[in-house]
């Protein structure tokens, strides 16, 4: 079995910073990782593994050169080989761009490492929040898919995905090949071995240009396939605090609430 774990290497948004002149963001010096929801993704990928061996894990990213970094981290982890697919015509995707040129990385790496029974993504990356590349692929490739799952099985040629939704928990089985996003589940992911790591030092990770997927069509990728047009960014201003009552009694608190709603024209 094949499974393709989808990573994209995004920036520590706990690290990051607003200019508050410019209203950007100061992304000199915050750190880049692996989106930790793709991070659960490999580790449902592994734990597959875990309980069918036969099963080769690999992992593929868009990005600059530097996303190499994290498809080696994945390598650590779990992964058993992966692909980083860049290219300049590739610049300024969006996500149905995005998804667009993966879905063609998609059938170039079958092409190369056999049939694909699984393609696993994370539910969305933390500096966009869209949720949407996932499903795109899904879409551009005509396969099953199910969203926020929360662990994975196989059972015959079925995979069957614990769900979260806004009632609890679902159980829903699809026919392979498909595709799953995953949210965070109960369990963190595991940490890479040391034997892993000296591995992932050493691998060698193709990169796939535009010239490696003879049937991509350039005009539904980059800036000219992108129909997302963002015009402006900024930073809310803080809003001045409201009316702090203190130290009263129950009866003169009610009263200054009341007369405060009423000068506000609330009441």
């Amino acid at each position: 079995m094949n499974i393709l774990v989808c990573v994209k290497q995004v920036p520590d948004t706990t690290e990051i910073k607003i200019d508050p002149v410019k209203n950007t963001l100061i992304r000199e010096g915050v750190p880049a990782i692996v989106n930790p929801f793709d991070g659960y993704a490999l580790e449902a990928a592994a734990r597959i593994r875990d309980r069918h061996p036969d099963t080769k894990i690999i992992a593929v990213s868009m990005g600059l050169p530097k996303a190499a970094d994290a498809l080696r981290e994945c390598i650590a982890i779990a992964a058993d080989k992966a692909y980083l697919i860049s290219d300049r015509s590739f610049g300024g995707s969006d996500t149905l761009a995005t998804s667009y040129i993966l879905s063609e990385a998609v059938k170039k790496i079958e092409a190369l490492e056999g049939k694909l029974d699984l393609i696993f993504c994370g539910k969305q990356a933390i500096d966009g929040d869209t949720a949407q590349v996932g499903p795109e692929i899904a879409e551009h490739l005509n396969l099953p898919q199910i969203t926020y799952g929360l662990e994975a099985k196989i059972e015959g040629t079925m995979i069957k995905v614990r769900k979260e939704t806004e009632d609890g928990i679902e159980i829903i089985g699809a026919n392979l090949p498909a595709l799953v996003t995953f949210t965070k589940p109960a369990w963190d992911p595991r940490f890479p071995t040391i034997k892993r790591k000296m591995a992932a030092r050493k691998a060698e990770i193709p990169t796939l240009t535009a010239e490696d997927l003879p049937s991509i069509d350039l005009a539904r990728a980059g800036l000219k396939g992108s129909p997302t047009k963002v015009k402006k960014t900024f930073v809310p201003r803080k809003k001045t605090g409201g009316i702090k009552i203190i130290e009263e009694t129950a009866g003169e608190a009610a009263k200054k609430l009341f007369q405060a709603l009423s000068d506000a024209a609330v009441l």
